[in-house]
């Protein structure tokens, strides 16, 4: 551990251009010259990789790694700007008649049941033209809407229009952001405006018009496999209310085991907030860890016939990771894990161990190769972060304090885990959430062990399926663990002081922080007085920004109209700080 050099790092060479691509891409994405100028850089810099690499001349390798840098930041680039692209489509302004796809299950809201569909065509006088394009639908709430479910085929009469923005200062940019989903549009279906055409569990792909292109059949064939991954993920849940699970141990379990959060209540969610233990209701690292262990547990008598069982268990492991993947949604955080544990069961089939920074760089390119968008992902940046936190100050953590016993050195060591992950991601939570838990390590010391007991308890209870007497018992001690996680998450969220709210960063302290750990990491690695005082000045120059810009965003009086649709809203500011808001009605 003497120094830390970024070329050890292959992929994360590739990876911070990459990603600084995607951000271009993205913030330059309605400007008309950009996709013509990401075209033309990105076979400018390919030509140039490609001589450089055939000229194999020593004294220009910083050249050919500019190239490679540069040519993989256009990569980015083009990357986002073509998914952002295939969100854009253009419609009617009036009301039109689409047969659309329901592709996930209709959500109720105040006054209107919320889906995602796929518009497969728009029909009119002069004729039926496919789209093939995913929208947005808000159906008037009624009856009927509300037993309608993912597979549905229906004939809908409304008028569809791209996502726009109320334009309000600073407001959150929800039209960019369900572009980032591939959402090209939404729309109000009325009562009496929709027909069911087909019911869900039938080959979608049959439904198609004859002139439906290869996008078409690989949108529908995609979502097959989703209505199958949705129409089990219902079956496990109406096994689990058959058990005797509601409420929130319903919701628990079935965030833990599968991934669906439907049945979380605002309370229960806001409870692991504040507890810190938020990460326990998303698939991630955690779980998908349990899940790698356990089956290679089970596997491990298959891996004593040799290299072949050795081969034959790692052949397992991947498929069986992928499939709960699978049924899971394939969410960010899950695919990221899955992708993790997959390297390293195939660097165990050579008997090695690959679980390394670059391997973690490697994982987050083939995702963002496959989906620049997920880089925006709260879940994503979450997930990355805390891993890439682990793997590099854990270890310092671990070895500041000398623990003696094995019972210690366990509990410090899930302690220094705890601490590396909070310190990489409270940044970002306190940007996104404008929080921080401040008994997370608490939390996390009973957490952790409850909720192995509670996965490995529950697959068990799963596996019993055909012994249902048997299977209703352990149920029973599935949920005393669960009102025991729950009671004990409601007891740290009532303690004094058990988070901190109201904590504002801006996006350029956000990174000036990371900046500043990542200084104080290579200080920690060099030792070299220098690097101390960059750290600190950087940190001072940091503290320095942040008056200013508090200075320049304090409040002055001023009148503040908001573009509200139904009811236009006056924001009056007293110099003071305090202020109060003006409606229609007031």
């Amino acid at each position: 551990m003497n120094s830390f050099y970024i070329h050890r790092y292959p992929f994360i060479r590739l990876l911070i251009p990459w990603i600084a691509g995607i951000f271009c891409g993205d913030h330059f994405f309605d400007r008309s010259w950009a996709p013509l100028c990401g075209i033309l850089f990105f076979g400018f810099f390919a030509a140039l990789s490609f001589a450089l690499y055939f000229l194999k001349r020593y004294s220009l390798r910083w050249c050919f790694g500019i190239a490679i840098s540069a040519l993989c930041f256009t990569g980015g680039w083009l990357g986002m700007t073509g998914q952002l692209q295939q969100a854009v489509c253009s419609f009617p302004k009036e009301e039109t008649v689409y047969r659309v796809l329901i592709t996930d299950a209709p959500q109720p809201k105040e006054h209107t049941y919320l889906c995602q569909a796929l518009l497969k065509e728009r029909r009119d006088t002069a004729g039926i033209y496919p789209i093939g394009h995913t929208a947005v639908l808000y159906l008037q709430q009624e009856s009927s809407a509300s037993r309608l479910k993912s597979g549905d085929e229906l004939l809908i009469s409304a008028r569809i229009s791209p996502p726009l923005n109320n334009r309000n200062f600073d407001e959150f940019d929800y039209a960019r952001y369900l572009m980032r989903k591939g959402i090209c549009g939404t729309g109000y279906v009325a009562s009496g405006k929709w027909s069911i055409l087909s019911s869900g569990g039938h080959p979608l792909y049959l439904s198609l018009p004859p002139d439906a292109t290869d996008n078409h059949y690989l949108k529908t064939s995609v979502l097959y496999l989703r209505n199958i991954a949705n129409s089990y993920r219902e079956k496990i849940i109406s096994l689990y209310r058959e058990l005797g699970f509601n409420g929130d141990e319903l919701a628990i379990l079935s965030a833990l085991t599968i991934g669906d959060k439907t049945e979380l209540s605002e309370s229960i969610r806001e409870s692991y907030s504040v507890a810190g233990a938020s990460h326990i209701l998303a698939l991630s690292g955690l779980h998908i860890g349990l899940l790698y262990a356990l089956l290679f547990f089970i596997l491990q008598p298959v891996a004593k016939r040799g290299n072949t069982g050795r081969y034959l268990r790692s052949l397992f492991l991947i498929i069986l990771l992928w499939t709960f993947a699978f049924f899971t949604g394939f969410s960010p955080s899950v695919v990221r894990s899955v992708t993790m544990f997959s390297i390293l069961a195939l660097a165990d089939m050579f008997g090695r161990q690959s679980f390394s920074l670059n391997t973690l760089a490697a994982t987050a390119w083939l995702m963002l190769l496959c989906n620049p968008a997920w880089l925006f992902d709260v879940g994503f940046q979450l997930s990355f972060v805390a891993v890439t936190s682990i793997l590099l100050i854990q270890q310092p953590i671990y070895h500041l304090f000398t623990i003696k016993g094995r019972i210690g050195k366990y509990v410090w060591g899930l302690m220094s885990v705890s601490i590396a992950a909070q310190l990489g991601t409270a940044p970002l939570v306190i940007f996104y959430f404008s929080r921080f838990s401040t008994h997370f390590l608490l939390t996390n010391l009973a957490v952790i062990p409850l909720v192995t007991i509670i996965l490995y308890v529950a697959v068990f209870m799963l596996l019993l399926t055909p012994i249902s007497w048997i299977q209703t018992y352990v149920a029973e001690g599935v949920k005393k663990l669960l009102e025991i996680l729950n009671l004990f998450v409601r007891w740290v969220e009532q303690l004094p002081y058990s988070s901190i709210d109201g904590i504002w960063l801006y996006q350029l302290e956000v990174l000036g922080i990371y900046v500043s750990l990542l200084l104080l990491f290579y200080y920690y690695m060099n030792r070299r007085y220098k690097n101390l005082i960059t750290c600190l000045s950087f940190i001072l120059l940091l503290a320095v920004c942040h008056v200013a810009m508090s200075w320049i965003d304090r409040p002055q009086s001023s009148l503040v109209f908001y573009n509200v649709r139904g009811c236009p809203a006056v924001h009056c500011i007293g110099s003071d700080g305090h202020s109060w808001i003006n409606y229609t009605d007031t």
